[in-house]
């Protein structure tokens, strides 16, 4: 059985003035991921080694890292596709380090959080007490399904080079979740989403890298939403018949029980 050499930057910025790499020996098996090479580093080798994961496969998007100088989730990078020899393993750029690979996501949720990721409606008594479902017909849910793939790892964050330059600006997985929100046939918040995406660090200041939808683990394109997004705004239309259009819906649905 051969080893893998594994490089992990090691920093903590309260004892650290700048970063390092610490190198681990760790035996290679067959189907080996990066988050199992470094759990091992840090089980058996090094316990202060800091990391974070929690599902293991590709679905809460926690490992988001850079694995090899590429942006990617360690739960689903495969040791051998990287040569099976060598794993380099870094923060994501973008967020500030907490320690080791731990990186800050809170101004990244705060972001999301700032353009509304959730259905807004005017009659608020129906959303607080509902008397039946939201319908969405299939092909609405067509133009929206793929943005609802994104599990928030934040990958397309770490890879946006405006995102490195201007500190208020939301970024792609902010401004993709907008679109999704914007585009759903039962939304009616789009001037109260257009107001805040239409300003000097909005959604302008996407200049069309790329490298968001390059990077994304769940194949999303949030290039394409946010040009989707600045047709929007460019448009200024608000959804305003969908309050209309879920009365006669719900009117020939069957009561909540």
């Amino acid at each position: 059985m051969t080893d893998v050499r594994l490089l992990v930057q090691r920093f903590d910025p309260l004892t650290d003035e700048k970063p390092r790499f610490a190198e681990y020996s760790v035996p290679k098996r067959e189907g080996m991921t990066v988050l199992d090479a470094l759990l091992y580093a840090r089980d058996y080798l090094d316990h202060s080694i800091a990391l974070r994961f929690s599902c293991r496969q590709a679905s809460c998007g926690s490992c988001g890292m850079k694995i090899n100088g590429r942006l990617r989730l360690a739960c689903y990078t495969q040791v051998e596709e990287l040569g099976g020899e060598k794993v380099v393993a870094q923060p994501m750029d973008n967020f500030e380090i907490i320690k080791d690979l731990v990186t800050d996501l809170g101004s990244f949720f705060a972001k999301h959080k700032q353009l509304m990721p959730y259905v807004l409606r005017s009659d608020s008594q129906e959303m607080d007490h509902p008397s039946a479902e939201f319908l969405m017909k299939p092909e609405e849910l067509e133009k929206v399904l793929q943005f609802t793939y994104c599990i928030k790892c934040g990958l397309c964050t770490s890879s946006c080079p405006t995102v490195g330059t201007d500190a208020l600006f939301p970024g792609p997985q902010a401004l993709a979740q907008a679109y999704r929100y914007l585009s759903d046939e039962r939304d009616e918040g789009g001037k109260r989403r257009i107001d805040a995406l239409d300003t000097a660090h909005g959604v302008w200041r996407c200049h069309y890298a790329g490298s968001c939808s390059a990077v994304c683990p769940k194949g999303v394109d949030p290039a394409l939403g946010i040009q989707l997004l600045k047709r929007h705004v460019m448009s200024g239309k608000a959804r305003s018949e969908g309050a209309e259009v879920w009365k006669q819906q719900a009117a020939a649905a069957p009561p909540l029980k």
